[in-house]
């Protein structure tokens, strides 16, 4: 790229750097966006489809309006859209103008098909993607819309812009709903196409604005590189547990079949895969090693890591930097993101796009991004093309939502080359389901499509049959914090998982005051540092209650109270489990952390009815059909025998299903492919709009640990940057809206600002918000002062 210092008032610009007087041309800018696009799109068949787009995008910037703008005030924010003032400085729609201009002349019968496409991507970069009725088709009729387009094509743009070679895009390359009838097909590919044209146009800017960040995208190592680096770590893993004298234990016997079946299954065709092994059974590492050696034998591009929980990724995340390096590894959470409507230039080039060979992500943000109509939300999704995508702890899928979810992934995989490995101890149901009732049908994977990676699943499980659970005598009979608390305190390493934040901290402080020595708490009230120190804390404990046990030594107490974000990813072995009654798929996880290395004969798993119900909606219904379930047992049955999952699921799934028929029919797509991408963002929430703000808490492992004030000094100094948003995540705690504006309010918290706009930070005033234990204190009162970060 070319930067000017020489331009004058007869020269187009699409971007000014007002701190060296540069500048990026407009045509240079056109050009480069389109080239780029159409290497994403070329991915999966769309190359002309890009091109046009890029080439198009930014014509309204042509407009005198817009030009004398960016010229006067030199604000690297005015070319983004809705920050600059006055309809003469718009630009987003005179390009889809123009397509739906030219592209009739071109031809008649199929211009107006692929103007009505780019018309969606076009228009849609800067504010996303539209609905058609209701949206862009009003959007173009208006005066001042019209005025841009005729503004634009007002200018002198040369004809090699406004009528590039080629011809028209084939109109074969469009993915039709009817075709496979999958209803969103058409969605997803324009979805798509547009997150081509937005990377590329994010990536073409920020080559210009910020030049030392682009070069640090590349040197990514190769995927044949990081499975040599994950085997040799494995070979490690070998030899340290040999040393131990443990490599013929069962538990470590079943690990070891488990990861050569993955290597093994990796060299299969492409397609849809499951790996069914209990919790303990190294799923972690052996689903990559799956992952890893199948992109390398079939040229798959990344690997996607997706986990259902916020508060576990960051483990799992480290263990994979530690072996593959940080530049190798994104870890993406959905608590840094910016209001797009108060976006700045610097905030939208932070947005992430998933560049790197391994993101660690959310199911969160890895599934609304996929139904997402936000040019953040969007960029990635070019990205998953040609990916394997890992779904640990499959049996969380958003059941609400399950058909539309089922449906999107059932078309990466047929349409978009991707390998999805459904990863868990508890298999979810997700093939084809026909019943009575219409609305409890599942329209999933064929018969025999899934392929599953373990070939005696039921045998595995029978060999790592590690606990005894004890249910309650009468499962309609709750337990009081104040009963349950000197069962917990009379055992001397123990972990109890409740349901609720608040159960949490209440148990917790219950079982403080029958013996307050060896206790710890974990919550999402923690930040995701917080929590990382404290597993650690927890994991060296246990390592050291073994050693003490070993030597005839009588060992410290180790007492953990958690919420279910233990019951995923978090590699903790405890003699004694206790869990409230919840969904099967989440008591069997809890039971995972009981006996996890096979050291005992058994572990004592302990079911509770506690204080209160679940609260309403699916995790009350997983808490009910497990009782269903367990009721109608004979008293000889294991109640967590394998054969029981498919049962609860099949009842939770006709039990909770939502007619997610209205959000299927926003994505299909009309005669002339009018489709409602707006609404159907807003109707896919995963994450209820009253939860999900985010505060920065000023978290401090000890008196030296100023991490958090380097990390908060560097945003205000040099502004968003994607390095420092990785790791300011790390400090970051959801809380429910309602909390956030009385925290705020009351002045303990205060907003980030700058380039930040709705996220907030705690007061730097303010020592005692956030507990050295609990976390941070929503209710904005004084837990326990001794906890107090200071």
């Amino acid at each position: 790229m070319t930067v000017h210092t020489d331009f004058t008032n007869t020269d187009f610009l699409a971007h000014i750097r007002n701190d060296t007087l540069t500048a990026h041309l407009l045509e240079e800018h056109l050009r480069g966006v389109s080239a780029l696009a159409a290497e994403f799109a070329a991915e999966f068949g769309a190359a002309p489809w890009a091109a046009l787009a890029g080439i198009w995008h930014d014509l309204g910037k042509y407009r005198d309006g817009f030009q004398r703008y960016i010229l006067q005030c030199g604000d690297p924010d005015a070319h983004i859209e809705g920050r600059v003032a006055g309809p003469e400085k718009t630009h987003s729609a005179a390009g889809a103008l123009w397509a739906q201009q030219y592209l009739a002349e071109v031809d008649k019968r199929s211009g107006p098909v692929v103007a009505r496409v780019l018309a969606y991507l076009i228009a849609g970069h800067h504010a996303g993607l539209d609905n058609w009725f209701g949206g862009l088709n009003e959007r173009f009729h208006r005066e001042d819309t019209v005025r841009e387009g005729r503004d634009a094509l007002a200018a002198a743009i040369p004809d090699s812009i406004l009528k590039p070679p080629g011809g028209l895009p084939e109109l074969k390359a469009i993915r039709s709903d009817h075709e496979l009838n999958i209803p969103g097909r058409f969605a997803l590919w324009v979805r798509m196409l547009f997150s081509c044209l937005v990377d590329a146009d994010f990536l073409d800017t920020e080559t210009f604005m910020s030049p030392g960040v682009a070069a640090t995208r590349k040197g990514f190592a190769a995927m044949a590189d990081l499975e040599n680096l994950l085997a040799g770590r494995l070979a490690q893993m070998a030899e340290e547990v040999a040393v131990r004298g443990e490599a013929d234990t069962p538990v470590n016997r079943k690990r070891a079949e488990v990861l050569r079946a993955c290597l093994a299954k990796a060299e299969c065709p492409p397609g849809v895969f499951s790996l069914t092994v209990p919790t303990g059974g190294g799923k972690t590492l052996s689903s990559l090693a799956f992952a890893l050696r199948h992109a390398v034998r079939h040229g798959k591009r990344r690997v996607i890591y997706a986990i259902p929980y916020t508060s576990i990724i960051e483990q799992t995340a480290g263990i994979f930097r530690s072996i593959f390096g940080d530049e190798n590894v994104i870890e993406h959470h959905s608590n840094v993101e910016v209001d797009e409507k108060q976006e700045t230039a610097r905030s939208r080039l932070a947005c992430e796009n998933w560049d790197a060979p391994l993101i660690v992500t959310t199911n969160v943000q890895l599934l609304e991004s996929l139904f997402a109509s936000r040019t953040s939300r969007c960029r990635k999704l070019h990205n998953l093309v040609g990916s394997v995508i890992v779904l640990d702890e499959a049996q969380l899928l958003p059941v609400p939502y399950l058909q539309p979810v089922v449906d999107v992934l059932r078309l990466l995989v047929k349409d978009y080359g991707v390998t999805l490995v459904l990863c868990t101890a508890t298999q979810p149901t997700l093939e084809s389901r026909n019943g009575f009732d219409q609305a409890r049908q599942l329209r999933g994977f064929a018969a025999g499509e899934i392929r599953e990676i373990v070939d005696d699943v039921a045998g595995l499980y029978g060999a790592l049959e590690r606990v005894k659970v004890h249910l309650p005598a009468d499962l309609n009979t709750r337990t009081s914090w104040e009963q349950l608390a000197p069962q917990i305190a009379s055992h001397d390493a123990v972990l109890a998982v409740v349901g609720r934040r608040a159960d949490a901290r209440e148990l917790y402080m219950r079982v403080k005051a029958e013996d307050h020595t060896g206790l710890w708490h974990l919550s999402g009230l923690m930040c995701a540092e917080h929590r990382s120190h404290t597993i650690a804390d927890i994991k060296q404990a246990l390592a050291t209650r073994r050693q003490a046990l070993a030597a005839g030594q009588t060992p410290s107490p180790i007492r953990v109270i958690s919420t279910q974000l233990v019951e995923a990813g978090v590699d903790i072995d405890f003699p004694v489990v206790y869990r409230a009654l919840a969904g099967l798929d989440s008591i069997a996880q809890a039971a995972g952390r009981c006996n996890r290395e096979g050291r005992l004969d058994k572990g004592e798993v302990h079911v509770f009815v506690p204080p209160k119900p679940a609260p309403p909606g699916l995790l009350r219904m997983a808490e009910q059909a497990t009782q269903i379930l367990w009721e109608a047992l004979p008293p000889e049955a294991d109640p967590m025998g394998v054969e029981r999952f498919a049962e609860f699921f099949r009842r939770l799934y006709g039990d909770s299903i939502l007619d997610a028929k209205e959000i299927c029919n926003l994505l299909r797509a009309g005669q002339v492919g009018d489709v409602n991408f707006r609404i159907a963002a807003e109707r896919f929430r995963l994450i209820d709009e009253a939860e999900g703000a985010t505060v920065f808490v000023r978290y401090k492992r000890n008196a030296d640990d100023n991490a958090i004030d380097v990390l908060l000094n560097t945003l205000k100094k040099e502004g968003p940057q994607r390095w420092l948003l990785r790791k300011l995540q790390r400090y970051g705690v959801s809380v429910y809206q309602q909390d956030l504006k009385r925290l705020e309010r009351q002045g303990d918290i205060e907003p980030l600002g700058g380039d930040f706009p709705g996220l907030y930070v705690q007061s730097s005033g303010n020592d005692v918000l956030y507990d050295r234990v609990l976390g941070l204190n929503v209710d904005g009162a004084p837990g326990d002062p001794g906890n107090f970060v200071q």
